[in-house]
């Protein structure tokens, strides 16, 4: 075949957007003979689509010094453009702010008035938010829509909204910044954008969707996202990330089997032929199950090879600790994690993992406070994922006070929340705390049941380690329902095992002191004690403390 005929196959194979093929008949092509600029650019896109990074930006490379042989600076500064793309999504902070500014010493050559200007303010802004300045990220991607607006590109535009979005969901702007969410997949899944452009903005779209603890959203845009993968057989560079986001999902509505299938699936297209940073979220999404399962070993090895590719493994790895019985180095974790932590979204993802560790330790006061703040960040977000996360930890905090009442109110309002958002396993962890706060209240009967029905949960999804923690829990349920107490006479037990006066006990269950006198009697006829340090050693020893 000749140069021409591949040329035009490769073209015909761009436009249904069989990207391996267009690659393979561009490569061999350019081979032949060097391409022109409009191939170059085809070759550079089909080349990122098919995870070839190091050969699109190579590609990209060529085309711009072509366009710039050619006379085209616009052209040269849209090639800039995707350089600083590619390399600024993949982190490279310095090369992309490079192409940037190369591409903005063309523009101020007298290229001025032209969309390129916001192509490469979206970049600016780019490097704005990775840096952690959302406020001025915000209001340059603002600049660069009405430039891409004016112009009346959707591609440029779809970005920056996009990026306002994600800005403003990190300064707090929760609701607005998720309508411009939804309003950019209206572009999407309508296909006015090119496929770099889709393919960056559902996985940003669902990134931002977690960022802004919306579950549902994420939920709808990972199976949109599936939708657009599927058809593009061909398609490489996202259907890693779809894969993580499809196993995230499924990991919360208790299909582990499946969330664990997925993710190992992930790391293939993730791999190859170049290693893309997703690959470490993959990696952490396993050690996560393999935790819940129980498999220690496998999780700390996922863990630590995660922490290898880039992704922080915590507060997994904290969890893992805390687990195998190593308080204080989950401990240590947690609290430097929670120091070090600025935003929000970083610091609500840890508090709950927090709240657990310090527990755990016996530090209800710190536990309390990390309680506190994520009741206030939920609060702003106002999303009900975080609510019940902020409820639930409100509920641990007051199980470790005593305060039964309180405790369960806010982990019933955790548990229908859990509910409605079809994620089982915090559901059963809701109960196991609700069973805990019945105890407090001298409810056996009501203990009993939550138990149960946690434990089934943690059956059927494979948790072992809090199948055996709630068999534990059931084994002191058991000891008190076969107590030869009454619930009032338990009740008075656990106050003089605390090392209360019959004065102080009065007080607390609004009794008279005779009445007090006669409970703290019987107890010692019952038990076959005569002292009150002998009554509280049985009160330990039969798990009525």
């Amino acid at each position: 075949m000749t140069t021409a005929g591949i040329l035009d196959r490769a073209r015909e194979s761009f436009g249904r957007k069989a990207w391996a093929e267009a690659f393979a008949l561009l490569s061999a092509a350019d081979r032949e003979s060097p391409l022109r600029l409009e191939d170059l650019q085809r070759l550079a896109t089909a080349a990122y689509l098919v995870g070839r990074d190091a050969d699109s930006t190579d590609v990209w490379a060529r085309a711009y010094h072509e366009s710039l042989r050619r006379g085209e600076a616009a052209q040269a500064v849209r090639c800039a453009f995707w350089l600083s793309f590619e390399l600024l999504n993949k982190g490279d902070l310095a090369r992309g702010g490079g192409w940037i500014a190369r591409g903005q010493r063309l523009l101020d050559d007298g290229l001025r008035d032209c969309v390129e200007q916001g192509y490469l303010l979206y970049g600016v802004a780019l490097r704005c938010i990775f840096g952690g300045d959302s406020a001025t990220a915000h209001d340059t991607f603002g600049s660069a829509a009405e430039i891409g607006e004016r112009f009346r590109d959707p591609d440029l535009v779809t970005l920056a909204r996009l990026g306002q979005g994600r800005a403003l969901i990190r300064m707090g702007e929760t609701a607005p910044g998720v309508a411009l969410l939804d309003e950019v997949m209206v572009a999407v899944t309508a296909g006015e954008v090119s496929a770099v452009i889709a393919g960056d903005v559902y996985c940003t779209v669902i990134e931002g969707c977690q960022e802004a603890f919306d579950l549902r959203r994420a939920q709808e845009w990972t199976a949109a996202l599936s939708h657009w993968c599927a058809s593009q057989p061909e398609l490489i560079l996202y259907r890693g990330q779809c894969l993580v986001h499809r196993a995230e999902i499924m990991q919360v509505h208790g299909a582990w089997s499946d969330a664990m299938a997925e993710a190992r699936r992930a790391c293939e297209p993730l791999s190859r032929p170049t290693r893309q940073p997703a690959v470490g979220a993959a990696l952490y999404l396993q050690a996560e199950l393999h935790r819940l399962r129980g498999e220690f070993v496998k999780a700390e090895e996922a863990y630590r090879r995660a922490n290898q590719l880039g992704r922080e493994p915590q507060p997994g790895l904290a969890l893992l600790q805390l687990v195998q019985g190593d308080v204080d180095a989950a401990q240590g974790a947690i609290r430097r994690l929670v120091a070090e932590a600025r935003d929000r979204v970083t610091r609500s993802k840890l508090l709950a993992a927090h709240v657990e560790i310090m527990l755990a330790a016996g530090d209800v006061k710190a536990a309390g406070v990390a309680a506190d703040e994520l009741r206030t960040i939920a609060a702003d977000v106002d999303m009900p994922f975080l609510h019940a996360v902020a409820a639930h930890a409100t509920g641990a905090v007051l199980v470790g006070e005593g305060d039964g009442q309180a405790a369960l109110e806010a982990l019933r309002r955790a548990w229908r929340t859990w509910h409605e958002l079809d994620a089982p396993y915090e559901t059963a962890c809701a109960r196991v705390l609700m069973g805990l706060a019945c105890r407090l209240l001298g409810d056996e009967d009501g203990a009993a049941m939550e138990l149960d029905a946690a434990r089934w949960v943690f059956q059927e999804l494979g948790a072992g380690p809090d199948v055996a923690r709630v068999e534990a829990l059931s084994r002191k349920t058991a000891a008190r329902t076969t107590s030869p107490l009454t619930m009032r006479e338990a009740q008075v037990l656990r106050l003089v095992a605390a090392g209360k006066t019959n004065r102080a006990i009065a007080a607390d269950l609004f009794l008279s002191e005779k009445t007090v006198a006669r409970h703290v009697s019987n107890i010692f006829a019952k038990l076959g004690v005569s002292s009150r340090s002998a009554a509280t050693a049985y009160a330990y020893e039969h798990g009525l403390v």
